[in-house]
């Protein structure tokens, strides 16, 4: 008889939520003049491609346009130089530069040792999300350098 009394009551177990974190994968385009734009929503990192360092060789300055500069697609946002050469980069979509890395403009070397990572060169809130279409993707891009 105690055994079924105590039946009726159900215990709860009270388990502490877990956080839920969406990742939302960015993903990278990249440009026929080799800029690569890394998206995430709206918002894209920009910078030369590591094929792109590779080829203008140790770059030693950098400058890229003001934060709330607007720029169109195709058109360039600043430029690199290298003991090679110098050469503008263009953006590979419209929209407007939110963020300049700095960190670039004091050690441009960051571009030759980590072009697609910490060498970013501007941060942009893309206008026409449909730009995007134009551009290739990794495997396309690689398929694009290895016949220059």
């Amino acid at each position: 008889m105690l055994r079924s009394a105590f039946s009726t009551f159900s215990t709860t177990v009270v388990r502490p939520t877990s956080l839920v974190f969406r990742a939302y994968a960015t993903k990278t385009y990249y440009s026929k003049t080799h800029e690569y734009i890394q998206v995430d929503g709206d918002v894209g990192t920009v910078g030369i491609s590591d094929f792109a360092q590779e080829s203008v060789g140790e770059v030693v300055f950098v400058d890229v346009n003001a934060v709330g500069t607007a720029v169109n697609k195709g058109e360039p946002f600043g430029a690199i130089e290298s003991v090679k050469a110098a050469s503008d980069v263009y953006a590979p979509v419209s929209g407007e530069i939110t963020n300049v890395n700095a960190v670039v403009s004091r050690r441009p070397d960051i571009i030759n040792s980590d072009a697609e990572g910490k060498g970013w060169l501007m941060k942009m809130k893309i206008s026409d999300p449909s730009e995007l279409d134009s551009l290739m993707d990794k495997e396309a891009f690689d398929k694009f350098c290895a016949e220059e």
